[in-house]
């Protein structure tokens, strides 16, 4: 079978790889799309994502979907649509008894924080554990359905906050995720939503999705203690102190984009003086069974999907992925897609 593979920096190739079967409680899927995450990116353009380098070649993609090729058990037919949790969860530990997702030792498709690495579902052909398939339904098509696990983590993020029902929510940086924080806080019952980043094109799209309005920073002052809740999607370090500034008294600051694992200077006196909450959030635990039914449902959020290239073409659709100011969500037809079906340019 074909599949993306990342050998190392700038080095991202199409090759023929052995087509796995499906053992005991395990399913094997048809890919048909896969989203660019920023992970992917970091691989692709530096070999490694944090602390995580590629040592082996490295499959990408945990945003996918497929269909049901074979399923030993026969439960699913084949031709089933479906997404994935692309989690396996680590060990135990006293006190995360109701957060597997914080596990250690926990893998994640795609990704080179194990060893050997966890490869993702950017090939024809992927097998996975009958527990990580959802069925989709009926009527959701595939292309909307690949934003499921990114919308798992922004639902993730916006559930941290506590409940935002009436809330003023800023959601810092309208990247992927920060479209999708708009779309998770509107669903979780957020009065206003703003929607802040540095170019417009992006804030035109958090526009499309429900944010009632935008900020461009740089050119638009935000309010200082003007929002019940800010979700930082940004993970641009000095956001974290505009988040914080931002938040009103005793409010609540989210961090949902990923900050580089560094030191990095952060003014925390409206921290303090404000008494302000502030949360890390990590992946998602089982949201993504929430982001499906939010996609049935809202077939506007389809509309953060802007382009969709296929595998031949994959290096030019990781490029534009990499350019805010061209692109929301790229997907990556696998072989295998639906064209006809909503979400994104051809």
């Amino acid at each position: 079978m074909r599949a993306l593979v990342i050998h190392g920096k700038d080095d991202l190739r199409v090759e023929e790889v052995p087509t796995p079967r499906a053992g005991e409680g395990q399913v094997r899927l048809r890919m048909a799309y896969g989203g660019i995450c920023g992970s992917d990116l970091h691989y692709w353009r530096h070999g490694a994502n944090g602390e995580f380098v590629v040592r082996e070649p490295l499959v990408p993609g945990h945003e996918v979907v497929g269909t049901v090729d074979e399923d030993p058990a026969g439960e699913l037919a084949p031709g089933t649509p479906v997404t994935l949790h692309p989690a396996t969860f680590g060990t135990p530990e006293p006190g995360l008894e109701d957060a597997p997702h914080l596990w250690p030792q926990g893998a994640y498709l795609g990704s080179a924080s194990t060893w050997p690495h966890t490869q993702g579902g950017m090939s024809e052909h992927l097998v996975v554990r009958r527990d990580q398939v959802r069925v989709l339904p009926a009527g959701l098509p595939l292309r909307r359905a690949a934003l499921a696990e990114p919308l798992a983590v922004a639902l993730h993020g916006a559930g941290l906050a506590g409940d935002l029902t009436g809330a003023r929510v800023l959601v810092s940086g309208s990247g992927p995720i920060g479209l999708l924080a708009v779309a998770a806080a509107r669903a979780r019952g957020a009065a206003e939503v703003t929607a802040s980043d540095v170019l417009p094109g992006p804030l035109e799209r958090a526009r499309a999705v429900g944010a009632s309005a935008t900020l461009r920073v740089g050119v638009d002052a935000v309010p200082a203690g003007a929002f019940d809740v800010v979700l930082e999607c940004s993970g641009v370090p000095a956001a974290v102190g505009t988040a914080l500034v931002a938040a009103r008294r005793r409010g609540t600051v989210v961090q949902v984009g990923m900050v580089p694992d560094e030191p990095r200077p952060v003014n925390l006196a409206p921290f303090i003086s404000k008494e302000v909450t502030w949360r890390g959030s990590f992946r998602f635990r089982d949201e993504v069974e929430e982001a499906v039914a939010l996609l049935a449902a809202e077939p506007g959020i389809g509309s953060v999907v802007t382009h969709v290239l296929p595998a031949e073409d994959a290096v030019a659709a990781f490029a534009l992925a990499a350019d805010s100011a061209a692109s929301g969500k790229v997907l990556v037809d696998l072989w295998g897609g639906d064209p006809g079906a909503d979400g994104g340019a051809a």
